[in-house]
Order: structure tokens, then C-alpha cells, then sequence
């Protein structure tokens, strides 16, 4: 059997191969248009278990067998299986934007939306149900039939482009390297950081060390290393990825340019006068106003503290550091001494207690103590031996599963995030069902070991690790069985950060990090005088940081809702705007920014950047309740709180609207209060 085809049980990575993917996903292509076909004959009643489960069934084996694809196109992006994914990638695009298209499709769907059987389903049911009718008109079915192949025709074309935005990206950050010949020029480079450059060096049968443009190379070496003229190399390389700077072949401008066109047109067609209004219509917030405003107040709170930030920053490099004047490539490294001549302490310092086995161990403890289960290591085939498998169970039953990706390659996309590879889902008929149980897989891009000593974690990936963890029990931990609202599927776009940002707040909780840390060459637990350094440094340069993500987010919906391509007014120069307005601190111009901002080009967070500060309100007046709690028990680790975040938050998964649960879980509306004071920022409230 094609492995691609076997929906039995875990994916089988372990014999799936390039060739597999046009034979599975062209018949599972052609299964589903035959089902359509019996669908929408008048024959077949409108009702739940006539019609939607059918295509629930259908379209949940193409959408396991496509996102398998998809995830090995991620992972293990060699040519292979690059070429595989892209050959069927319009198909695929093409039957969707179909599927989007079908007016008796639609028309059955209203028909049980106005029937009286609408009634008599369940709140998940309904909310599936009027999702669909949504997503119908939001994928062109109303639009008049000579319109249609033309809307196709650019969701198809949407889809290529993003895929060569992504993959322009990653050719490009692998293409530049640094090699190092004279040790003096690794000067204050943390140990394992060279260590792994010398490794990447003899992999390469060369002499010396290599540099890339990969995370757990470039960060450190904007951050610590003493050859300015390393950094602003480095620094130049990076932030000029895929752009005309480089090789044509990999350059995104042009993409970027059509991808806005298209979407601007598809806007256009379906009668919205943006974008942005597209992309807000299934998100919580009302309308591109709403968030710009929401943005903009957030900015005036923030600009204080950021101008503060700079001002303190280069009056430190004039007097210390005899530095006149400070370039992007010198701010990493600039922050890091004064962080170290303030607070005593630097990230390395830290790191080493962030030892990887004990990373995880921390991790899991904080799931099982809040949620009640328990995590085990699990069997299952893998794409890559660094990958490794993990169970939920709660009382002993399986809960779900989950692999984990941590460490960075050369075939993998940059970055974190997780994904499902199976969701929970009711099968079989009432009284007779079985439960499926949710699988997902969490990436990261951390460095790996070298040499006999496990990798270590800068604070910076623990704080990633338990984000990706927090998105992997929205989909692990949920209670809804009907599939299409089930985990994170339903779940409003600017909502679905609220478990992972939420999750971020633990690793600064003494009893937390007391629990997850072991120096790695003395098994020492983190000082407690080293902890209270990191506390009083926590929100050091956050007024810079928060205006950074202020400034992507303004720019994004801008791009969006009022930004005419091909106006006479270019991409560069928006940014440039947005920058006046908003940054107190402008990067050199020859900076490419938009040509690496794949959440936007190559994601799903089109005029939806928004979100992470949209949702991190939420997440940290969410987490104040566990604040709240720890008054009483002693510790933010409160199981009765833990309880209610389950029930009310994560275990609902899409089948209320996000508003709904998280009032249910806080009693009240959202408020700002906890952000700004987490951030450091209450003042300015």
C-alpha cells in the first residue's frame, strides 16, 4: 500500500518516498470529487449525517495525506522532495479553490442552516456548519460563474508563490557562509557556538570554522562576537536574504510585488475593499481600523520606554565601549554588554544551565502538575534520527502524541512552530464510536550536541519550547470530537496564540526554572542570585522589542488594507513610513526586511501579524489568574487554576467563539493591565 494512503494508525515516515505523492494524492483527489458529485445530487438530504460527515471523512484523509507532504517539505526540504511537493501543489490549490467555488455545495450547506435539524445539532455542529457557509462566501462561491476560473487561478498561483517565497529564503540563507581561519576573529563566541563551527567546518572537509546564516549561528555571533567587522558582514548577509542583493534565482521582490497584486484582485472579487477586511472576516477583531488603532495606542504606551532603551543603550557604548556611534550589527552585541555590566550575568552565563534532558524534564513536569497527565517517551517512525516521539496519557488512557524536532539543519526551514498530523475526532456511528486520539509535531531549530556534552539552551529557546508547547495542548488536550472545531481547527486566527504565549510566562517562575535547570558541567541547580539578576533584567530592552513587533504588525496591516501596488509607491517605501511613525530606531536602507518575512509571504499570517500582540493581551491577563492563585497555593503551578484553563480554554478547542471561553475562564472581558505590567510598562498605562 502507499504509505500516504494509510490512515490506520501514525504516519509512516519510515517508508514514505518522493514517488509516493502524486499517485496518493491524485487518487485521494479524484475519491473526493466523487463524493462531491454524490453530495450534491438532489437526491442526498442536507443533513449532517447525510452530507457534512462524508465530507469531514474525505476531507480529513486528503488533509493527512497532503499535510504529511507538506511536513517533509518543512523538514527535509531536499530536491526530491521540493519537487515532489511543488508538482501536485497546484492540484491541490486548484481543487480546494474548487471545492471554495461549488455552488451546490453551498446551497446544501445553507439549506441546513435554515432547516429545522439546524436546531436539534449540537453548539460544535452549528458553529461547524455556519463556519462553512462563511468560508464558502469567503472563497468566492457567490461569485458570478465567468469570474470563477479566474479566482481559481490565483488561489492556485497564491499557493506557488508562497511555496518559492519560502523556499527562495531557505536556498538563500544556506547559500552564505563565513569561514574563519584565524581563531583571534571568534573572539568572544561562546564555547559551543565555536565548537559547532568547527564541526560544520570538517563536515565540509575544510580547515577552520564555519559561520552560517542559520539561528544557532548567527544570533550568537550578532551578540557576542568582539570583530565588529564579523558582525556587520553577517548582519548584511542576513537581513539581505533573497533579495536583489543576492541571486536572482532566489530573489523575492517580484514575488512579494505579485503576491499583494493577487491578493489585492481577490479582494477586489469577492467585494471587500482589502485584504486586510478578507483576513479579519474569521478573526476575532471587527476591522482593519480596530486593529491599526489597537496598534497605534499600544505604540504610544510603548514609545516611552523604548526611546529610553536607545538613549541608555548608546550613552553605554559612548562612555564603555568608545563607540561614537552604534549600527544595527552592533546592537545585539552593545545590549549584551550593557545587560552584563548591569545585571552581572550574561545569556551564556545562563545557558548552561538550560542543559536539553533537563530542559524537557522542567517541561513536562509543568504539564503534568497543571493539566493532571502524564508524558512518557513512544515509538513511531521518524523523519530524521534527531526526531523523537512522545504520549499523553491521563489515568493510563491515551490522550495523544507528539514528535519533537529540536534542532536546526541545513534541509529544514527556519524558525518554530507546530502542526497536527492527526486531530481528534469522533468515528463510527452514535453509541458505537471510537475516539481518535491527536498527533502533532513540534519543530524547533535549536542547537544540537557536540561532542559527549548535551546541547544547551539559551533562556531565549526555552521560552520558544514552551510557546510551541503551548499550541501542541490546544491541539493534544482537547475534548471536542467533531473534527473541523476540534484542537486548534475554528480557532479564530488572533486567538490561537493565547496557549502559547500563555505557556512563555512559566519560564520565569522560580519554582519553574529551580526544577528544570542542572549546570552542565557541575549538575548544579540555577542560583537563586542568578535567577533574581535574570528577573531584574527581564524586561530589559522590552520597550525596543515591543515597538519591533509594532512596527512588523503596523506594516502588515497597512500592506494590506491601504498600500496599492504598482501605485508609484514601493514596498520600501511603506516600510519607510511605518517606520517614521512607529521605530525609534531605523536600519540602514539596503535593509530587505519584507524579502524574509515569510509569517506574511509564505504563512498564514497575512494582515494577522496583529496577533501575537493581539493575543499576548490575552495570554497575560489569562495567566494572571494563575498569578492570582499562587497568593494562595504558593505557586503559579495551581492545579485547580490549570483545571479551568483546561476546560474552559484549551480542551473547547473552535467550538465556541474565543471571546466566549476566555470570559468563561476570567469572568470578564480582556483588559490590557497584565501585558503592560508583565512588560514593564504599567506606567505608561
Amino acid at each position: 500500500m502507499n504509505p500516504l494512503l494509510d490512515f490506520s494508525g501514525l504516519p509512516r515516515f519510515d517508508a514514505v518516498v518522493p514517488d509516493h505523492v502524486a499517485p496518493a494524492i491524485q487518487q485521494l483527489l479524484a475519491e473526493n470529487r466523487a463524493l462531491i458529485e454524490q453530495l450534491v445530487d438532489p437526491a442526498t438530504p442536507a443533513t449532517w449525517d447525510a452530507f457534512v460527515q462524508p465530507m469531514i471523512d474525505a476531507g480529513e484523509r486528503l488533509g493527512r495525506a497532503w499535510g504529511m507532504v507538506g511536513h517533509l517539505h518543512g523538514v527535509n526540504d531536499i530536491p526530491p522532495w521540493r519537487d515532489a511537493y511543488n508538482a501536485m501543489l497546484p492540484e491541490v490549490s486548484g481543487f480546494y479553490a474548487e471545492l471554495g467555488q461549488n455552488l451546490a455545495l453551498f446551497a446544501h450547506y445553507k439549506t441546513l442552516a435554515a432547516s429545522t435539524d439546524f436546531a436539534r445539532l449540537s453548539p460544535a455542529r452549528q458553529r461547524i456548519v455556519t463556519n462553512e457557509v462563511r468560508d464558502f462566501r469567503l472563497s468566492g462561491a457567490e461569485l458570478p460563474e465567468d469570474q470563477k476560473p479566474r479566482f481559481k487561478a490565483i488561489q492556485e498561483e497564491l499557493s506557488a508563490l508562497a511555496a518559492k517565497f519560502s523556499e527562495n529564503l531557505l536556498d538563500a540563507t544556506n547559500a552564505h557562509a563565513e569561514w574563519i581561519s584565524d581563531a583571534a576573529d571568534l573572539a568572544g563566541l561562546p564555547d559551543d557556538v565555536k565548537s559547532a563551527a568547527r564541526a560544520a567546518a570538517e563536515k565540509d572537509d575544510k580547515p577552520g570554522w564555519k559561520l552560517t546564516l542559520q539561528a544557532p549561528s548567527y544570533q550568537p555571533v550578532l551578540q557576542y562576537a568582539e570583530n565588529r567587522d564579523l558582525r556587520a558582514r553577517m548582519y548584511r548577509a542576513f537581513v539581505t536574504r533573497a533579495s536583489e542583493f543576492g541571486s536572482p534565482d532566489w530573489n523575492n521582490s517580484p514575488l512579494i510585488d505579485k503576491i499583494l497584486s493577487l491578493r489585492a484582485e481577490e479582494s477586489t472579487m469577492l467585494g471587500f475593499a482589502n485584504y486586510a477586511e478578507v483576513s479579519l472576516a474569521p478573526k476575532m477583531a471587527d476591522s482593519p481600523a480596530q486593529v491599526i488603532a489597537f496598534l497605534r495606542d499600544m505604540a504610544a504606551k510603548a514609545r516611552p520606554f523604548a526611546e529610553r532603551d536607545l538613549a541608555e543603550l548608546r550613552e553605554f557604548a559612548k562612555a564603555q565601549l568608545n563607540m561614537e556611534t552604534l549600527e544595527s550589527w552592533d546592537l545585539a552585541w552593545a545590549a549584551e554588554k550593557l545587560k552584563q555590566a548591569r545585571y552581572a550575568f550574561s545569556d551564556d552565563e545562563v545557558k548552561q544551565y538550560f542543559p536539553e534532558p533537563q530542559v524537557l524534564a522542567g517541561l513536562f513536569r509543568v504539564i503534568e502538575t497543571l493539566f493532571a497527565v502524564k508524558l512518557a517517551p513512544d515509538t513511531a517512525p521518524v523523519w530524521d534520527p534527531d526526531v523523537r516521539f512522545f504520549r499523553i496519557e491521563r489515568d493510563g488512557k491515551l490522550i495523544g502524541q507528539f514528535y519533537l524536532d529540536l534542532h536546526a539543519r541545513e534541509t529544514k526551514r527556519g524558525g518554530a512552530w507546530m502542526d497536527e498530523a492527526r486531530t481528534r475526532r469522533r468515528i463510527g456511528i452514535e453509541n458505537t464510536h471510537s475516539i481518535q486520539t491527536p498527533v502533532a509535531y513540534l519543530t524547533c531549530n535549536f542547537p544540537a550536541a557536540v561532542g559527549s556534552k548535551p546541547a544547551t539552551f539559551s533562556h531565549d529557546d526555552v521560552i520558544t519550547l514552551f510557546h510551541e508547547c503551548g499550541h501542541g495542548l490546544h491541539h493534544l488536550l482537547t475534548q471536542v470530537d467533531e473534527l473541523p472545531v476540534s484542537g486548534i481547527h475554528g480557532v479564530e486566527w488572533d486567538a490561537v496564540e493565547l496557549p502559547s504565549q500563555f505557556m512563555e510566562n512559566f519560564c520565569w517562575e522560580w519554582d519553574v526554572l529551580s526544577a528544570m535547570t542542572r549546570h552542565v558541567e557541575t549538575g548544579a541547580v540555577l542560583p537563586r542570585a542568578l535567577y533574581d539578576k535574570m528577573i531584574a533584567a527581564k524586561n530589559f530592552q522590552s520597550g525596543l522589542q515591543t515597538m519591533r513587533q509594532l512596527e512588523f504588525s503596523l506594516f502588515d496591516l497597512l500592506l494590506h488594507s491601504s498600500f496599492v501596488p504598482g501605485a508609484g509607491r514601493s514596498v520600501l517605501d511603506l516600510l519607510d513610513e511605518v517606520r517614521r511613525e512607529v521605530a525609534v530606531l531605523v536600519p540602514p536602507e539596503w535593509n530587505r526586511f519584507p524579502n524574509s518575512f515569510a509569517h506574511i509571504f509564505a504563512g498564514g499570517y497575512a494582515a494577522g501579524y496583529y496577533s501575537y500582540k493581539w493575543a499576548e493581551v490575552l495570554s497575560a491577563d489569562a495567566y494572571e489568574a494563575f498569578e492570582e492563585a499562587a497568593k494562595q497555593s504558593g505557586s503559579t503551578l495551581d492545579v485547580a487554576t490549570g483545571q479551568r484553563f483546561l476546560d474552559e480554554i484549551l480542551a473547547v478547542g473552535g467550538s465556541r467563539p474565543a471571546l466566549e471561553s476566555f470570559k468563561a475562564f476570567r469572568g470578564r472581558e480582556p483588559k490590557p493591565d497584565a501585558l503592560l505590567r508583565h512588560s514593564g510598562m504599567a506606567l505608561a498605562a
